[in-house]
């Protein structure tokens, strides 16, 4: 048993990471690719990004040795709909060396999995969007938010972005000289803190700052506002307390008031030592103070760990999980 292989890939929008590991947990190989994500780079891009990763990956092995892959994916649903599309990524495997089955998740799902073997329980994920969902037999079954920027994602990098532009407009309103966060906001869309004589020629210099971007962008301003709210600026403070609340709000849509089940925190909001972090986890832990909190950890063994549960030597999935996701070499 130690000798089967088992890979896997968590495809992101700005990264497509794979891993080859036994299963007795030993890493064979990894590799790192550019975004993948079909939906916003296009299924041969996302194809190209793939293989790469997976060449790296598999440079020291021998793909024959390889039983099952499982890929995580954003837009999963889209990618299995679309033949033409499915068809990109078959050629890839193939193009790799591979020749065993593999399977597509969503990367929600590969994300709870990446912190906890439970087959049940929910995952909360904060970075660029946000979305919440619960898991039922490790297969996604409710999901919440996850509805993009211009009609969700409350609590997200592109939240707190957005929210910051708005605090600085408000304050240009009302000709008030901007404080630390909308300062530091103005500089970053402008280049200069600096505030013209008359403050409306600063609003519109900064309105066209953000409407000649696409929209999404927004989301890079989120570190200024999790800086500020750690050195206690007081409009930062209150930016993640709201978005702390948003976040949890989701996960009430899906998860029952009395489940007991882990909750799984991912997106690079949520598995640092930030302040939204720490909000959240507040949040969850009032709500639902039975329940074991965790955070996301290697997508890509998750992954893998995904595809090599439903092989027939496989007896013990949680046993296994402690091997691939947390390998001991």
């Amino acid at each position: 048993m130690s000798d089967t292989v088992v890979v896997g890939l968590d495809v992101g929008g700005t990264s497509t990471r794979a891993a080859a590991l036994t299963l007795a947990g030993r890493r064979l190989g990894t590799g790192c690719a550019g975004g993948g994500n079909p939906t916003s780079h296009g299924a041969e891009r996302a194809a190209a990004e793939l293989l790469a990763a997976l060449r790296q990956a598999l440079a020291d092995v021998d793909p024959a040795r390889v039983r099952a892959g499982t890929i995580g994916l954003a837009g999963a649903a889209r990618l299995l709909a679309d033949p033409a599309g499915r068809d990109t990524f078959d050629r890839a495997w193939r193009e790799a060396g591979l020749r065993c089955p593999y399977t597509v998740h969503g990367d929600a799902l590969v994300a709870y999995a990446s912190g906890t073997a439970s087959p049940d329980g929910t995952v909360l994920i904060a970075g660029t969007g946000a979305i919440a969902a619960q898991v039922r037999d490790l297969r996604l079954d409710r999901v919440a938010d996850g509805h993009g920027w211009l009609l969700g994602d409350a609590g997200s990098g592109f939240w707190l972005g957005r929210e910051a532009v708005r605090r600085l407009l408000a304050d240009l309103d009302r000709g008030r000289t901007p404080g630390q966060l909308t300062a530091a906001v103005l500089a970053e869309l402008l280049g200069s803190a600096e505030v013209a004589d008359r403050p409306r020629d600063t609003v519109d210099t900064v309105i066209q700052a953000v409407t000649r971007r696409p929209p999404v962008e927004l989301a890079r301003l989120a570190p200024l506002v999790v800086a500020a709210a750690q050195a206690g600026e007081p409009v930062a403070a209150g930016l993640i307390a709201e978005a702390a609340a948003h976040l949890a709000e989701s996960v009430t849509r899906i998860r029952p008031v009395d489940a007991d089940s882990p909750i799984v925190l991912g997106g690079g909001l949520l598995t640092g030592d930030t302040p939204l972090a720490a909000g959240v986890r507040g949040e969850i832990g009032r709500r639902w103070p039975a329940a074991p909190l965790r955070s996301a950890g290697d997508g890509a063994a998750a992954a893998a760990w995904l595809a090599a549960r439903d092989l027939p030597e496989v007896t013990d999935p949680g046993h296994l999980h402690a091997r691939l996701v947390s390998p001991t070499t």
